[in-house]
């Protein structure tokens, strides 16, 4: 089966710099894809020609036009655009045909598995949830993605953003949601799920995180989740648990955090290598261990966030990803209809 994945060509700080070398890219690695590109049909068209590969040279050796005549890549006309700093009203209500929402509805319609976005982020979640709607048993939809870990395995977290205010309940579904995330993605059987908290006891927390952990004991005793308890925020690092759930205000700012120590690391090894020349040399005597570092905390191999808990799959860029992440996403969005996260969710919900 062909994953059919519609992307907003437009989306992103660079826009279509990047979005259509990394299209081109990754269908060309991948042959069980295709992309259904959404946007401004000149500038797209323009891209693709100027376009041979993200490194000036396609991994499969076909030219962009072979890709275009099989229908692997096909431009699918927008006439408007989304800007990185438009109110989300604007974007929800006033552009009926951006490629936001072309790229949506063409999941809604049945003819894509998958839709993508580097785009404004707000307008990106209300078009999509307004497009897709949410999931039988979903109050709110929440973003998850995956974070590096000292064990190796990523940890998906969620919410990182999407819901600043959480009442148990929702807490509950975000963790039937990122268990069948996990699961479909990752591929992993029996996903353990921890509760964010400010200590593993059971008397900790505030009153929504108790009664959300009693949420997820129930629904651990169902079958629905296999539920850890409370973690605290140094075991998100070192993977105690393949989800972690929290309210969308505390999932941003670890976020942030996240994003925040890699260009720590970046400026640190750069730093150390412009001091004395005793520091030059201890630095490349590291330098293996510290690029094995650098590059697990490197945040384009964990570009593309889950909006879950709609009726379709719906993957969220990074702004200032560049093709390499990018392309990541894009694999995230194949894996995630490949292995029928939708369909997951709702077994989970009942």
């Amino acid at each position: 089966m062909t994953i059919r994945i519609a992307v907003d060509a437009m989306g992103g700080d660079k826009g279509l710099s990047v979005t259509i070398p990394a299209c081109v890219e990754f269908v060309s690695q991948n042959n069980d894809v295709s992309l259904i590109l959404v946007g401004l049909e000149p500038e797209i068209r323009a891209a693709l020609a100027a376009t041979e590969s993200v490194g000036g040279r396609l991994s499969s050796g076909q030219p962009v036009a072979s890709l275009l005549g099989a229908g692997r890549l096909r431009v699918q006309p927008a006439s408007e655009e989304v800007g990185m700093g438009e109110a989300v009203a604007q974007a929800l209500r006033g552009k009926k045909d951006s490629s936001m929402r072309v790229a949506a509805a063409l999941v809604n319609a049945g003819e894509a598995e998958a839709c993508i976005s580097a785009g404004n982020t707000g307008a990106w979640m209300a078009i999509s949830r307004y497009i897709l709607r949410t999931l039988d048993g979903i109050d709110r939809p929440a973003i998850a993605a995956p974070f590096p870990t000292l064990s190796g395995r990523d940890t998906t977290m969620l919410d990182l953003g999407a819901n600043l205010d959480c009442t148990p309940e929702h807490l509950r579904q975000f963790a039937l949601m990122g268990s069948a995330l996990v699961g479909a993605i990752d591929g992993r059987q029996q996903p353990t799920v921890g509760l964010l908290n400010v200590g593993e006891e059971l008397i900790k927390g505030n009153e929504t995180v108790k009664l959300a952990a009693d949420l997820l004991r129930d629904a651990q005793a169902k079958g629905q989740i296999s539920f850890f308890g409370n973690v605290e925020g140094n075991d998100i690092y070192r993977g105690v648990t393949d989800v972690v759930v929290c309210d969308g205000f505390i999932g941003n700012v670890a976020l942030k955090a996240s994003e925040g120590l890699a260009q720590l690391m970046t400026g640190f090894i750069r730093e150390e290598f412009e001091r004395t020349p005793l520091s030059k040399v201890l630095a490349l005597m590291a330098f293996p261990v510290l690029k094995r570092f650098k590059r697990r905390l490197d945040p384009r191999r964990y570009n593309g966030a889950s909006l879950v808990g709609l009726r379709g799959v719906v993957i969220k860029s990074h702004g200032s990803a560049d093709a390499v992440a990018f392309v990541n996403a894009l694999g995230r969005a194949r894996d995630a209809a490949r292995n029928g996260l939708v369909d997951r969710i709702a077994k989970v919900l009942g």
